[in-house]
């Protein structure tokens, strides 16, 4: 039998060793970005052309390298950051693989321009797919300057499964916000299809959040910083105010390292547990340091996991740490022990008679039933049944004969399931309304005693408006008295380009300005809404979901719709009159999805006669 083992190609064993390092053009961006902050740059441009599709180039003013360097530094475990495997428990640069550039030059046609410091020429090489091309001498600044072009040009299968343009510069821009908080010391330049995204000075730690996120975020930050034996922790947390469901900013850097961490991030979680809803989440933007021998950051080709020695110390540092900087600006409650002032305590006096207790009055002439106002009138016969039955009913109250039966709730109820459109839901005539608990309107159905949760109702009648104004671009808006200005994120900022003209159909007035967007109306029924956090919330829905790009513009409408719906829908607690309840029901029931709301949660609940027999037998 012939031997069937053999060694593959050095160009096929480097395409595939590139499918973990380089997965779209925003791993292209992280690798030569954290490669030109190893070069001790002080100033990074990045240009980016079609999503980094069609080119992505980064260019530094770093050290540069010497001609035989760059054409080694495409040979693959060719670095300069460690030389033994005990330096990688020293380590204190971002790369030290020797990975990124020829798994780069294995998926792209490369051009790198480098002249180093104190020498009058630099040297061109050019590399397409792996496969030397050219090297020179050029005239060229101090520095790198590396051009990579038409990514995955060699592997069509890899090209076609990048997403739209929108969502592959979203995530540059996700890498890109990640380097440059780890790194305020160093300024940056961010163009897209040549016109300047993002520019960014070198600054404080403050500064550079600010920087990428708005000057709003500054406003609720509080400083958090604590030193120990096993590692320094400062930086930023978030005010609870500033918790949000979705989108919120979470950073960890360690040793100037992004990465990302659960087991801490539910320290920090914790440690805003009762002062923040259930189901938000805090920002917090967290730098550790700590000795490199303590943790292992060559756990994963991305290096953003990490691995510490001391985990299990360093949950409550974290923990202790942030809820020392919140009580420190009264977010949280704190007893001073210390302070002179005691509080007023009576002394017990034997001889003081106690309090009288509370009476309950009871009027036993009260009717429920009588007519009042807003009811429909009760025929004589039916009034007389009632009185029948209540009186016999308060006759039993004054006389017990039995112990007291268990009280049955709607959740023991038996057989009540939400109603389904399978079959259609009529009102009986002349409906009267109650409401209970302050969540649910009561009516008679044909079919049974019906209980329609109002919140969630006022959701399905919003969303289905609004799905109808983004289709004909026709909605109502509420001028705002003073234009407001709005500042987001880079990510964010990319994804509102995008979806001005469907916020814009469906009753916003935002349009782009010179630090960011300026709004000047929202869409009828939100108003009392913060504007700013409305339109953070859309956004971050939309950067959140993952659905195919071919569903793009139906998934972004249904997004937009249903945050809307959400927040300008009546919550729960809102006392209805007979009119408002009657116009949410009729409202309901001339949607096309009366039973469910788009998240698929039931609206209403039919309890059928039979059901009722059984639950009063």
């Amino acid at each position: 039998m012939s031997d069937i083992i053999h060694l593959l190609p050095d160009a096929v064993a480097n395409q595939i060793a590139a499918g973990e390092v380089i997965q779209r053009p925003s791993s292209v961006v992280k690798e030569l970005v954290e490669n030109a902050i190893d070069a001790e740059a002080t100033l990074v441009q990045i240009y980016i052309t079609e999503a980094g599709r069609q080119c992505i180039q980064v260019t530094d003013d770093g050290k540069g390298m010497s001609p035989t360097d760059a054409r080694l530094a495409f040979e693959r475990h060719a670095t300069s950051k460690i030389r033994q495997a005990t330096d990688l428990f020293a380590l204190s640069t971002m790369g030290f693989r020797g990975e990124a550039l020829p798994s780069i030059a294995a998926v792209a046609q490369v051009e790198l321009r480098t002249r180093l410091r104190g020498q009058e020429m630099g040297t061109a090489l050019t590399i397409e797919g792996g496969r030397f091309k050219s090297q020179q001498a050029t005239a060229c600044p101090v520095g790198a300057n590396f051009a990579v072009r038409n990514l995955f040009y060699n592997i069509p299968a890899r090209r076609r499964f990048l997403k739209s343009n929108q969502t592959e510069f979203a995530n540059i821009l996700s890498e890109f916000e990640r380097i440059a908080l780890a790194h305020p010391s160093v300024s940056f330049r961010l163009y897209n299809n040549e016109s300047l995204t993002l520019d960014l000075p070198a600054a404080s730690f403050r500064r550079r959040i600010a920087g990428i996120f708005g000057k709003r975020i500054e406003s609720s930050l509080i400083p958090v910083s604590v030193k120990t034996e096993l590692a320094t922790i400062t930086g930023f947390v978030g005010t609870p105010e500033s918790a949000r469901r979705k989108g919120a900013h979470q950073y960890f850097f360690v040793n100037e390292r992004f990465m990302r961490h659960p087991y801490f991030a539910r320290a920090i979680s914790s440690a805003f547990e009762r002062f923040i809803p259930e189901g938000t989440q805090p920002n917090f933007f967290l730098r550790i340091e700590v000795a490199p021998e303590r943790i292992d950051v060559n756990i994963h080709p991305t290096k953003t996991e990490i691995k510490f020695q001391d985990e299990q110390v360093l949950w409550p540092i974290f923990q202790a740490a942030v809820r020392e900087a919140l009580g420190s600006v009264n977010a949280v409650p704190a007893l001073d022990f210390e302070s002179g002032v005691s509080p007023d305590i009576p002394a017990y006096d034997p001889s003081a008679q106690p309090a009288a207790p509370p009476r309950l009055h009871l009027d036993p002439t009260y009717n429920p039933f009588q007519q009042t106002s807003g009811n429909r009138t009760l025929s004589p016969a039916e009034r007389e049944a009632w009185q029948s039955a209540y009186a016999a009913a308060f006759e039993g109250l004054n006389n017990p004969t039995q112990p007291d039966e268990p009280k049955l709730w709607a959740d023991d109820m038996p057989d009540a399931t939400p109603a389904t459109t399978e079959t259609p839901l009529q009102l009986k005539g002349n409906e009267t309304y109650l409401q209970l608990a302050g969540r649910y309107i009561v009516t008679v159905a044909e079919e049974g005693l019906m209980l329609i949760d109002q919140h969630r109702a006022h959701v399905r009648i919003l969303y289905e408006r609004y799905r109808r104004q983004l289709t004909s671009g026709h909605g109502v808006r509420q001028g705002l008295l003073f234009p407001q200005d709005l500042q987001l994120s880079p990510s964010q900022t990319e994804a509102l380009r995008q979806l001005l003209p469907q916020l814009n159909a469906v009753g916003f007035d935002l349009h782009p300005a010179e630090s960011g967007f300026t709004l000047n109306a929202l869409p009828a029924g939100t108003e009392g809404l913060d504007p700013l956090k409305l339109i953070e919330e859309v956004v971050d829905e939309v950067l959140a979901d993952n659905n195919p790009d071919s569903q793009a513009a139906e998934r972004t409408a249904h997004l937009i719709a249903r945050t809307l719906a959400r927040k300008a829908a009546i919550p729960i607690g809102v006392e209805l009159s007979q009119e408002e309840m009657a116009a949410t029901a009729t409202q309901l029931f001339s949607s096309e999805t009366p039973t469910f709301t788009p998240d698929g949660e039931p609206v209403l609940t039919i309890l059928a006669p039979g059901q009722l027999e059984r639950l009063l037998s």
